[in-house]
């Protein structure tokens, strides 16, 4: 069905038909006989794929939208205390896909972009070795250490930008690195907070103090403002700034990078709980200073039903601008740590005399306001809300990470269920939600 086809359906029409969730095609791994963990005598199913990560609009075609995958088929296995992860397929390059909406109710994926190196060779999704190595050991799936087990290339890719020229912008999590690829999916730029890192070819850089993200939990959103001229990304979890001590803050950061002026800004957003729980996990623009966020824990319906994942749209007006303070005799800008309240990282101070504590300096976060509990809407039925895509001023389509189908409980490899008795298997479902007021705010 071509575009002006599809065009006479209004989005109506495809809430009706997406309103319960619509899977994303996927093909299976060929990856077989790992035996299930959750589920006695049955074999492991690895979805591929894995087009969960994040979602954003095409900047053209209102029914297609592009999605993003991350490293690829990977798992904590940790048993010999190094942080280590297994993945299934070394070899597997992360990815963009454009899909388009049918009238059906189906998503038909067109085509796929894979990631490439300056060089225009397909990177990994392994670990760094220098600028951000989270220092991961990468196993294969019997337990053995991978040779050739990193890729300075490599992406744990998590936000996504598709921009009118083309081009895209990919953030991560192990620099976290923000990178920009053409539209074949090769890399032109990056910005990160190394300063030694000469991929940073336009020299646009961080706010040094991004190096010290949390492992793992890295710059998880990313948008751009309508204009197209400023970035916006936002860290999934405290920072461990100035080091894990402070992981059990509320505290996360969101930073702006101006694309014409190279000049970083910086804002406080506040989790509804402590971040050993909860997660922030995209971001998408509404205008320039309003965006929507979601914020979510990792239970299942199926487990809590009072599990926690919800949509709110946020204000920078109101907040304060981290890298405009200036210095006084409570304050100074550190290079390395940011701004320091008594010598404390913010991270400390939130976490030493919380909230009002910043208050009394006249530090405030961002405003936030609920728009959607998709739980209640939806008793959403998954882990993890990914994507956020921002239809028009009522519809709302939001995108889960079903990790590829599987998971693991202390190093034993299981499939991911949404409902075991049934053997529901998680995968890639995009949900178009109506009704909701998504104008920027005023």
């Amino acid at each position: 069905m071509n575009q002006q086809e599809i065009g006479n359906h209004s989005f109506d029409h495809f809430y009706k038909k997406f309103k319960h969730g619509v899977r994303l095609p996927y093909d299976i791994l060929n990856i077989h006989n790992i035996p299930d963990g959750a589920k006695q005598g049955h074999f492991i199913e690895i979805h591929c794929g894995g087009f969960g990560s994040e979602i954003s609009a095409h900047p053209t075609e209102k029914h297609q939208f592009y999605a993003l995958t991350d490293r690829g088929p990977n798992t904590t296995y940790d048993v010999n205390g190094d942080h280590g992860k297994i993945f299934l397929d070394p070899s597997y390059t992360p990815k963009i896909g454009l899909f388009e909406l049918q009238t059906d109710g189906t998503i038909h994926k067109i085509k796929e972009i894979l990631l490439k190196d300056p060089t225009g060779k397909t990177i990994t999704g392994l670990p760094n070795q220098h600028f951000g190595a989270t220092k991961e050991i990468a196993y294969d799936q019997n337990g053995q250490i991978l040779q050739n087990g990193t890729d300075e290339f490599g992406l744990d890719s998590e936000g996504l930008v598709a921009l009118k020229d083309g081009t895209f912008w990919v953030s991560d999590e192990y620099g976290p690195h923000i990178v920009h690829f053409n539209a074949e999916g090769i890399e032109i730029d990056r910005i990160n907070a190394y300063t030694q890192d000469d991929r940073r070819k336009s020299g646009y850089l961080l706010p040094l103090e991004y190096a010290n993200r949390r492992q793992n939990r890295g710059m998880e959103g990313l948008t751009i403002t309508p204009d197209q001229k400023k970035l916006v990304g936002i860290m999934q979890s405290t920072m461990s700034n100035p080091n894990k001590s402070v992981i059990n803050s509320d505290v996360t950061r969101i930073v702006v990078i101006d694309l014409e002026t190279k000049a970083a800004s910086q804002y406080l957003y506040r989790q509804e709980a402590n971040t050993t729980v909860h997660s922030n996990t995209a971001i998408v623009a509404l205008n320039n200073n309003s965006f929507l966020v979601s914020e979510r824990d990792d239970d299942f319906y199926k487990d809590n039903p009072n599990a926690f994942k919800r949509v709110y749209k946020i204000d920078l007006t109101q907040a304060t601008e981290l890298e405009s303070v200036q210095e006084t005799e409570q304050f100074k800008q550190d290079e390395y740590l940011g701004l320091l309240i008594e010598g404390q990282t913010l991270e400390q101070y939130v976490l030493e005399k919380g909230w009002q504590g910043l208050a009394q300096y006249h530090i405030y976060p961002v405003a936030k306001t609920l728009v959607v509990d998709l739980v209640e809407r939806l008793q959403y039925p998954h882990d993890k809300v990914e994507g956020l895509w921002v239809i028009d001023e009522q519809h709302l389509a939001v995108l889960n990470d079903d990790d590829y189908a599987f998971s693991e409980t202390d190093g034993v490899l299981e499939q991911k269920y949404l409902d075991r008795d049934q053997q529901v298997i998680d995968a890639n479902t995009l949900y178009i939600i109506n009704g909701l007021d998504l104008r920027p705010i005023e």
